[in-house]
This record gives structure tokens, C-alpha cells and sequence, in this order.
């Protein structure tokens, strides 16, 4: 937008406000931030947990990296500068579920940590951000490469690849560091839903979690 017409905008007040979303649906809103190697588990983390979560009643989704990708940022490569703005556009997205009071989970590289601290930045509120190291291997991850992907850019079909030939730096004070090898998914889901629980972001533990088939 250019400097005449970003004048000419203003916020507008919702009269409805976060803490009427937040006490009406019981929980608070936050962002999940996970971030970490391709094939370390962010995304089947992120949506195992929003699985588990929306079983227990909360207001969540799970902003996943290539499906955003193929719409919000179909226009971006995969430069320091596209990966920039990518993870630019999903903090401002991530912010807004926050503010209606959603759990909100992003699975993203985000491979550069200024990215990362930008994002926090973003955040009406300082707990909102909670990232979520993903930690695993990169001899690991390469193990698993489910897409193929690592295969690839060794063969030099994939440039600026993250952990081969273009920069991955793992956050240095993230909430919460979840290591993916040789563990369950399940446990490391755990993990996760038990420090929502700790930092009172959800209810305590219920008397007996519902299942999926009486949702």
C-alpha cells in the first residue's frame, strides 16, 4: 500500500471484545508457533494437538505451511525474502485468530530467528507467542523425508533448501522444546497439551477426555 493511501486507513474497534470471545468459549487464545526441520514433525504435531484439543472442546486450527502456500502465499518463492514475507502475512493471520480467541497452530520452517522475534513482536499481548521447537536430527529428519524432498535437494533439484545449502537457526529461548526422536507422537503431544494446561492457557486436566466419536 502506498504512504497516500495508508493515511487514509484507520483501525476499527470490534465491539465485541477478546475477553468476551475468551470467556465465552472458556479458554485463551494463543499462537503455537512450531518450528523447526522439514520431516522433524511440525506438522503432524500441530495437528495431532489441535486433534486432542478439539476433542476437549477448544477453539483451534492448525495453519499449515504448504497448504498456505498454495493460497495466501502462492505468489512466493522460497528466498530469504519470500520466506520473510511468508512468515511476515502468517503472523498477521495468526495474530487475528488470537484475537478471536482461537488456539491457533502454525507449522512453519521459519527458519530464520529475526522472522521468528518479528512475529512475537506482532502479538497483542506478550504470552501469546509460544514457540515451539521442534527438534530432531537433521540425519533424522533425513531418515524419515517423507516427501522426498532431502533426496532432491542433495541432488541439487531443490536450491535454497533449508539445512543443505540455505541456513536453519534454532530458536535460543523457545517456551517449549520438544524432541521428536526416537519418541510417540502421542508423548510428545503430551508435552505440549500439558504446558497449555501449566500456563493456564486451557482447563486442568478433565475426569475423563471424550472421544472423538461423541463430538
Amino acid at each position: 500500500m502506498r504512504d497516500s493511501e495508508s493515511k487514509n486507513v484507520f483501525w476499527q474497534r470490534n465491539p465485541v471484545s477478546r475477553e468476551d470471545r475468551e470467556s465465552r468459549r472458556g479458554h485463551r487464545g494463543c499462537v503455537l508457533w512450531f518450528t523447526g526441520l522439514s520431516a522433524s514433525g511440525k506438522s503432524t504435531l500441530a495437528m495431532q494437538v489441535e486433534q486432542r484439543l478439539f476433542e476437549e472442546g477448544y477453539f483451534t486450527y492448525v495453519l499449515d505451511g504448504d497448504n498456505v502456500r498454495q493460497g495466501l502465499s502462492a505468489d512466493l518463492a522460497f528466498s530469504p525474502e519470500d520466506r520473510t514475507e511468508n512468515i511476515r502475512r502468517i503472523g498477521e493471520v495468526a495474530k487475528l485468530f488470537a484475537e478471536a480467541g482461537a488456539i491457533v497452530a502454525t507449522a512453519f520452517i521459519s527458519p530464520y530467528r529475526r522472522d521468528r522475534d518479528r512475529v512475537r513482536r506482532l502479538m497483542s499481548r506478550e504470552e501469546d507467542f509460544i514457540e515451539v521447537h521442534v527438534s530432531c536430527p537433521i540425519e533424522e529428519c533425513e531418515r524419515r523425508d517423507p516427501k522426498g524432498l532431502y533426496r532432491r535437494a542433495r541432488a541439487g533439484e531443490i536450491p535454497d533448501f533449508t539445512g543443505i545449502d540455505a541456513p536453519y537457526e534454532p530458536p535460543e529461548a523457545a517456551e517449549l522444546v520438544v524432541e521428536t526422536q526416537g519418541r510417540e507422537v502421542e508423548e510428545c503431544v503430551e508435552e505440549i497439551v500439558s504446558f497449555l494446561r501449566q500456563r493456564s492457557y486451557i482447563r486442568p486436566e478433565p475426569a475423563s477426555r471424550p472421544s472423538a466419536a461423541r463430538q
